[in-house]
């Protein structure tokens, strides 16, 4: 069970700094895609993390990140560490889920993690067993149509584990273009392995909120970022 004056403080001072996060992202994009180069640099291979949002339900007392979609979900994410999460992220509310899509990448099944998902999770004082979670499930789809999920413990155990759950591990920060593959265990976030699943090869993550908890505008898996460890070009020539 959550404390309440943790969710207070931390509703607070995510209301204190929306304003100058706002700010803050929608002054530090020159471009529409954050995967795009820097005007008057050569173009380089896209990082290997969401490019696109295929679709977006909110739940019930979302709305803190919806007025930068689809920016601020695309990207690499914007860890703050074990003890700070990240504002530059959007709340999926009660219940709600997102679809994103990778082009020009498909994901794909290699040796260990193939996927890393962040949230803005952190650790109250330094300790991992009283981590701020908002759980989320984790879902992928080669075609859009048919889902397959990772089981997801969102009860947790009370000692900082959800078995299969996303919005668990903190983001730490890393140069995005550096850690390339990414490392999970570089980069922080919830990594996911899709031989857990027995597939191969798939091309759309969904995120479904299970945490069920916060209030608005802010309540829910607060999605950050969807990074590929096991990437491969759809676009590439025969």
């Amino acid at each position: 069970m959550r404390r309440s004056g943790t969710r207070s403080a931390r509703r607070r001072e995510l209301e204190r700094l929306a304003a100058s996060a706002l700010l803050a992202v929608t002054s530090g994009c020159a471009s529409s895609n954050p995967l795009d180069p820097p005007d008057g640099e050569p173009a380089a291979a896209p990082l290997p993390y969401a490019s696109s949002v295929v679709s977006f339900e909110p739940g019930d007392e979302a709305g803190f990140g919806e007025n930068d979609l689809p920016e601020v979900v695309l990207g690499p994410p914007h860890g703050g560490g074990t003890e700070a999460g990240s504002l530059d992220v959007l709340s999926l509310g009660k219940g709600g889920s997102i679809v994103l899509a990778f082009e020009p990448y498909a994901i794909v099944d290699g040796e260990g993690v193939d996927l890393v998902v962040f949230e803005n999770a952190f650790w109250p004082g330094g300790d991992p067993s009283a981590v701020f979670a908002e759980p989320g499930e984790v879902s992928v789809s080669e075609d859009g149509e048919a889902w397959h999920a990772f089981p997801c413990d969102a009860a947790g155990d009370g000692e900082g584990h959800f078995a299969g759950c996303a919005g668990v591990t903190p983001t730490q920060k890393y140069d995005a273009k550096s850690l390339v593959p990414l490392d999970a265990a570089a980069s922080g976030g919830d990594a996911f392995d899709l031989a857990e699943l027995g597939l191969e090869r798939v091309r759309f993550v969904k995120i479904r909120d299970r945490s069920n908890a916060g209030a608005a505008p802010s309540a829910g898996f607060d999605l950050d970022a969807v990074g590929i460890a096991r990437a491969e070009r759809t676009d590439a020539e025969p």
